[in-house]
């Protein structure tokens, strides 16, 4: 194991500690997953899940992955069997996540802060009507967007 992957490590664990001694954390989101509710770059507070009881429906939550956490939105709770599980999903995922138990979710996003890198602050709000489709699409431009802007980049520099 490298250096960077060891402070990785510690920093995922560092995160899962403070969450469950009740305190809030602060995390920079990656990647498109929840565009455009959530730009990359995004400085996302969590609260620990516990703070305010069980998440609901069209919220966005924190949760617990062997690589970190993961921040989707809740879309829907299933019990069967006396079993509850939650399933949640990107705002522009094209599927749903696999269901997690409610030990899996570290926390809940309580607020968000705008920085250099997206200086347009997250909306966090609850909303059970995400139009994944049309999010899915923007992102799919945003990507070919930024690789054609590097081929150009490239051709016009002779790199």
């Amino acid at each position: 194991m490298d250096n960077r992957t060891r402070s990785g490590e510690i920093l995922k664990n560092v995160g899962f500690a403070l969450l469950e001694e009740g305190k809030t954390i602060r995390i920079k989101a990656h990647g498109y997953s929840m565009y455009p509710s959530i730009k990359p770059g995004s400085v996302l507070l969590i609260e620990p899940i516990a703070l305010k009881g069980k998440p609901v429906p069209g919220e966005i939550i924190a949760i617990k992955r062997e690589q970190g956490l993961i921040v989707h939105r809740l879309v829907r709770i299933v019990s069967k069997g006396g079993i509850t599980s939650y399933i949640a999903r990107g705002d522009s995922n094209a599927l749903e996540d696999a269901p997690v138990m409610q030990g899996k979710i570290a926390g809940r996003i309580v607020g968000a802060e705008p920085t250099g890198e997206n200086p347009v602050p997250a909306d966090i709000s609850v909303n059970t009507k995400t139009n994944y489709y049309l999010n899915r699409l923007r992102v799919i431009g945003i990507v070919l967007e930024k690789k054609v802007r590097k081929v150009i980049y490239k051709k016009k520099h002779g790199v």
